[in-house]
């Protein structure tokens, strides 16, 4: 959550939102079903969980299906497929930012899997699951409980659903085993294909590495262009607790500490404020199943938020960009940091309060959380913070991987921006500052890699697209170093678009996945413009237009990209003299 303005006033705000998060309730208003229909399930729209794409277009499609078994997701696709129409498949919560949920036109039909979430078998023996796609990781890590085993990385947040998660490639952090990525803890996957004539117009495969390795390591991040995975089995490991920490230091030996933590500690991550030149150390480490403690991670900004708070806070951040007000929101980010981490960011060690670290318990307690999707309706008096039926937070998430080998100099490019303007980053830094994580390589043909820290950058987003942000310059100028000076991927499920252009030509193994694509679905049915042009198959994923580079569609050639009206041009960065970015050079009554 971001808290901004008014430092003795939102001390208030501030406390009584901690005060209301830190108490348990069954309150809240659970988020919209994604897809919205003007009739029935006839003429469709489609949105993600925060109310908007990245370019704001509509997507739109003439049905949408909601299959409850395998058997009626076979008929669906093959329904479609006869009839030639384009086919996307939608998740109960659509957190995906780019258009990974739309298809092409307002013909075509939404899948959802909103209601193919169930357990399939649990082999405590051979220590599998098999889950639907449609079951949520929440769901998926409990059901793995209940028979001793447990997914050793996840996500943070538990509304992703395991389709959304095999298409993405989203995962957790560590650098140990397989690495963090959830797709590398897949031994099975089954998928629903469009098919020949003879085959009924649906093909069904099953797909493993020992049977079907090529085809298995295209499925495992698949973008859901393959068609529609149907089943997933999880490879698991026997219930163990983890033992976790949080300490809070200065970032002066940051960028050595980086290289190394990661192979000190299994579940290691970092959260950076560098404006405050402070990072915050996640010591994160497996301990016995038989270890003492109960504890319990309900992360603080995914608790349900009070609706009046939030809309009181983005007024206020509204008011900070209006008034180039960088001091206030310096202020404001140093206190919702340090009130986080005194808070031990939601952790506690009996599921009620917080007594000392280190907090000990078992993994499905201690490795994601999402309590605003827990709740009865209460007419949106409360809500996740990002919920667009309400005045929440509305924010751009940048999200990219740079190489372990490359992560110092990096972090020696930001520490240089830094250096111009203290306060160039402090809006980061009322989004919870720059969230690394450890990712390693995976066999997976649109995976990592390498060894790589992904950075995850949040900061504000303006309700107008053609309004500049409070030192937009830096952020671009970032995101443009890590894209282009180090080549980093971008996260397939966050990013503006310009993440996205020429993006396939980063992977080695990007030919051998698109065989498999043509082979699975020579029409392209599952296919959509989106995905053909961040699979380098036709057009490219920026936008070039008035204003573009604001937010993110393009990248500034000339200062129509960005709002010369309101005194920014486009001029090239201040440490990376190869970007293009968004500059204030003057005032706008000048």
């Amino acid at each position: 959550m971001a808290f901004r303005f008014f430092p003795s006033y939102w001390r208030i705000v501030l406390g009584l939102c901690c005060m209301f998060t830190l108490v348990h309730t069954a309150l809240s208003t659970p988020p919209e079903d994604p897809v919205r229909c003007v009739s029935g399930n006839t003429d469709c729209s489609v949105t993600n969980s925060y109310g908007v794409f990245p370019d704001r277009s509509t997507c739109r499609a003439a049905n949408v299906a909601y299959p409850t078994t395998e058997a009626e997701l076979v008929s669906i696709v093959a329904a479609a497929t006869k009839a030639r129409r384009k086919m996307r498949v939608t998740t109960r919560y659509s957190h995906s930012i780019p258009k990974l949920a739309c298809t092409d036109g307002t013909d075509g039909l939404f899948i959802s899997t909103k209601f193919l979430n169930h357990t399939v078998q649990a082999d405590v023996g051979a220590m599998t699951l098999t889950v639907e796609s449609g079951v949520t990781l929440r769901q998926l890590i409990t059901e793995a409980a209940k028979v001793g085993l447990a997914l050793p990385y996840a996500p943070y947040w538990w509304g992703l659903t395991v389709g959304g998660m095999l298409g993405t490639g989203a995962h957790g952090s560590s650098l140990w085993g397989k690495g963090s990525a959830v797709h590398d803890y897949v031994t099975e996957i089954k998928i629903v294909s469009p098919g020949s004539v003879n085959d009924g117009f649906a093909k069904v495969r099953v797909l493993s590495e020992s049977t079907t390795p090529v085809e298995f390591n295209a499925a495992k991040v698949s973008l859901g262009v393959l068609g529609v995975i149907s089943q997933v089995t999880f490879g698991l490991q026997p219930m163990f607790k983890r033992s976790l920490k949080y300490v809070m230091k200065n970032d002066l030996d940051f960028d050595d500490q980086v290289l190394t933590l990661g192979e000190k500690h299994e579940f290691a991550d970092f959260v950076w404020l560098p404006s405050q030149g402070k990072v915050v150390y996640r010591m994160d480490d497996r301990v016995a199943v038989n270890t003492p403690g109960n504890g319990l991670y309900d992360f603080l900004p995914f608790r349900s938020q009070p609706s009046a708070a939030l809309a009181i806070i983005r007024s206020s951040e509204e008011k900070q960009e209006i008034f180039r007000d960088a001091t206030g929101k310096c202020t404001e980010a140093t206190l919702i940091s340090s009130t986080l981490f005194s808070s031990s960011y939601g952790l506690t060690n009996n599921g009620i309060a917080f007594t000392g670290y280190p907090v000990i318990g078992s993994q499905n307690r201690m490795m994601t959380s999402g309590s605003c999707l827990d709740s009865l309706q209460d007419g949106l008096t409360t809500a996740c913070a990002w919920d667009s039926r309400i005045k929440g937070e509305f924010y751009h998430q940048t999200c990219f991987s740079i190489p372990l080998t490359q992560v110092k100099s990096f972090i020696t490019d930001i520490k240089s921006l830094i250096k111009i303007d203290q306060k160039s980053l402090c809006g980061l830094e009322l989004y919870n500052g720059i969230l690394m994580r450890y990712v390693t390589a995976s066999p997976a043909y649109l995976g990592k890699d390498t060894e790589a820290i992904d950075f995850d950058l949040t900061y504000y987003r303006a309700k107008d697209p053609l309004t500049p942000r409070l030192y937009e310059d830096f952020i671009e100028e970032i995101e443009q170093i890590a894209l282009f000076k180090y080549n980093a991927l971008p996260h397939w499920g966050k990013n503006r678009n310009v993440a996205f252009d020429g993006v396939i030509k980063k992977y080695k193994n990007a030919s051998a996945f698109l065989k498999v694509k043509e082979s699975y679905d020579p029409d392209g049915l599952f296919s959509s413009e989106w995905t053909d042009q961040i699979l380098g198959i036709k057009g490219n994923a920026t936008i070039v237009k008035d204003g573009c580079a604001l937010e993110g569609l393009c990248i500034c050639s000339e200062d129509a990209h960005c709002a010369p009206t309101k005194g920014y041009m486009c001029r090239p960065g201040k440490v990376y003299k190869e970007a293009r970015v968004c500059t204030r050079v003057r005032d706008i009554n000048a």
